[in-house]
């Protein structure tokens, strides 16, 4: 860990000079307590820096939540081990990929049966207005997977023992609601004028009627993420089931790293946002994938008190998209990705495990925060384009 300043605490071995001078900043809003905490995957983002752990007091920044709120992971141990498994993973990879939509703007067609109960919890949240009014089709989202980074993994551990794997958010309502209220924090700190260090950094301040619309709002798409993450679990269950056998599930994790919850850090009650970050509490079980063709890790978190409880949520961008679809070839995707069934696509890219740092230096920084439980290593990789 190195300690940047009072208000700016550093765990990353790897980070761009751009990414620190983002962070430094974040950590001068006069509401910070007590400090920044960044996490080994930390890169560029929106306003905050992804990977960063940012406690406040008396308000809250939405742009330093994500506009994928919510967006985490989960992952299911199954009884089976690899050398149990006869079928072609490529019809297991193709089995996911229809029972799931994928890519950005694929969603259902009607609600299944396994959503109903989710979406009627969602219809009776408060925070169901907003939804309705900025994505009606939020119903046909619950379920589908989305591009970019996310993924639905299949993959052993060290003992061979076989799990189902993914990662996904709150998709577009998510994407919609956090959108409206960041331009409402700028609109907000306008019409005060303050002068803010950059305009991703507009904040609600506690106590004003935006403020509690806008955590009606959070703690909304924070529970359809959650849900989506659920409900695309039981497709891939079955999924796997149809393809092999019965799954008995003995170990289990649906675990944030967009989101904000009420904490205790320092003395203080805070709104501790994580935007690219998960709860690595004394104890807590946590997942920190790798790149698509690259290792995942089960951990326990150690409580550490100055990382805020915190540890990374994955191996973080080393390139841009548009830098990796320079740097990488089709040919040099195909050799990393050998001995794994996945979409065999030019769209995936920008996914190349070079895009992203070395996880395996990320888990070293790591090392005070996060226990090594389990290291997955997939053959199934199913993604959006």
């Amino acid at each position: 860990m190195e300690q940047i300043s009072k208000r700016l605490m550093n765990w990353a071995s790897i980070i761009e000079e751009a990414t620190l001078a983002q962070a430094k900043v974040s950590s001068t809003m006069p509401f910070i307590h007590p400090h920044i905490a960044l996490m080994p995957d930390a890169h560029l983002g929106k306003g905050a820096t992804v990977g960063s752990v940012i406690p406040t007091l008396g308000a809250i920044i939405p742009a330093a939540v994500g506009v994928d709120i919510g967006c985490g992971m989960m992952a299911v141990r199954t009884q089976y081990h690899r050398d149990e498994l006869t079928g072609d993973a490529r019809q297991l990879h193709a089995a996911i990929a229809s029972a799931i939509p994928l890519s950005a703007g694929k969603y259902n067609g009607a609600i299944q049966d396994s959503a109903a109960p989710r979406v009627a919890e969602l219809e009776a949240m408060p925070g169901i207005e907003q939804a309705d009014a900025i994505a009606p089709n939020w119903r046909m989202q619950l379920g589908s997977l989305g591009s970019g980074n996310h993924f639905i993994e299949v993959s052993e551990d060290e003992d061979g023992l076989v799990w189902l794997f993914l990662h996904s958010g709150s998709r577009g309502v998510g994407n919609k609601l956090a959108q409206k209220w960041i331009k409402t924090a700028q609109d907000q700190c306008q019409q005060r004028w303050i002068t803010l260090p950059d305009p991703d950094l507009a904040y609600l301040v506690e106590g004003d009627p935006e403020f509690w619309s806008y955590m009606e709002a959070l703690r909304w798409a924070q529970r359809f993420a959650y849900l989506n993450r659920e409900e695309m679990m039981a497709r891939v269950v079955a999924a796997f089931e149809a393809w092999h056998g019965p799954v008995e599930a003995s170990v289990t994790v649906n675990c944030h790293h967009n989101y904000t919850e009420r904490e205790r850090h320092f003395g203080k009650d805070v709104w501790l946002s994580r935007k690219g970050a998960i709860n690595a509490s004394d104890g807590v079980l946590g997942l920190i994938p790798g790149s698509m063709g690259d290792l995942s890790y089960v951990v326990r978190g150690k409580g550490n008190a100055l990382a805020l409880n915190s540890s990374p949520h994955g191996a973080g961008r080393n390139h841009s998209r548009s830098a990796a679809r320079r740097l990488f070839t089709r040919d040099d995707l195909n050799t990393r990705m050998g001995g794994i069934a996945w979409g065999e696509s030019d769209a995936f890219l920008d996914e190349h495990p070079n895009a992203y740092k070395p996880i395996d230096q990320v888990m070293a920084d790591a090392a005070d925060l996060v226990e090594v439980l389990h290291q997955l290593r997939q053959f199934v990789n199913v993604k959006g384009d």
